[in-house]
């Protein structure tokens, strides 16, 4: 079995040694870290490289993709069986690609709590899913996810449902989409212990489970753009089923 670690890279020069290093100790030599980079300007790539990792597979981008299709494009590109998203600036805890994989052997999509931490490792908060009572289940994570698209992996099988993912990266986060998709079509479980830090220092790409900053207006737009879409990903995979059939 072959993992993908799926990595979106942005101005990440700071951490992203640190977690590359927390990743690639846990994985084989077969697996790969597929890195996609959203026109850095910094030393980001300088340090990706000069790990001088085979397994670590870069995707550079010539124009500014934005935070989901930058992911989207990872996902796109990885060829595991079972499939890990990852942050730049986190810290992967000994052991969470045997817990998640584990996990997978009764689920198709897993997400694990994290412990949330700020630049410097310091502990801000124990548990995310103790501090937002994090549940499975489509109508609740329909209406107010709290899962972290950092803390997924997957099978292939999701993946392959979910991509390509709706247009609109504005109404539709690649986290989200993800999530909709797996609780929609496959089954989703919850690892309960804390199985990364989640570094937050103000210069995050998401918001982090946390509660959303957007208007009523756009959030009622997301839900619906996100729906129309689910319906329509839906009739797609009954003609294909039919197809295959």
């Amino acid at each position: 079995m072959k993992l993908s670690v799926c990595l979106a890279t942005y101005q990440g020069e700071l951490y992203i040694q640190q977690q590359l290093e927390s990743v690639l100790s846990q994985l084989g030599v077969d697996d790969e870290v597929v890195v996609s980079d959203d026109c850095s300007k910094d030393a980001t790539l300088a340090v990706v490289e000069g790990l001088d990792d085979p397994r670590v597979r870069v995707l550079r981008s010539a124009t500014n993709l934005g935070y989901s299709k930058n992911f989207a494009r990872a996902l796109s590109a990885s060829t595991g069986d079972v499939v890990f998203i990852c942050d730049q600036d986190d810290v992967w805890l000994p052991g969470k690609v045997d817990t998640m994989v584990k996990a997978l052997d009764s689920h198709d999509l897993v997400v694990a709590d994290v412990t949330v931490v700020d630049q410097d490792l310091t502990v801000l908060e124990n548990s995310h899913f103790a501090r937002y009572g994090v549940r499975t289940g489509f109508l609740t994570n329909f209406l107010r996810t709290r899962y972290i698209g950092a803390s997924m992996a997957m099978r292939r099988s999701v993946i392959d449902v979910s991509l390509p993912l709706p247009p609109s990266a504005r109404y539709c986060a690649y986290d989200y989409w993800i999530t909709l998709v797996g609780e929609a079509f496959f089954d989703v479980g919850l690892v309960t212990e804390p199985q990364m830090l989640y570094r937050r220092h103000g210069s995050n790409a998401s918001t982090g489970g946390s509660k959303s900053e957007n208007s009523l207006r756009h959030r009622l737009w997301v839900r619906v753009y996100c729906l129309t879409h689910l319906l329509l990903r839906s009739l797609r995979a009954q003609r294909t089923g039919r197809r295959r059939n």
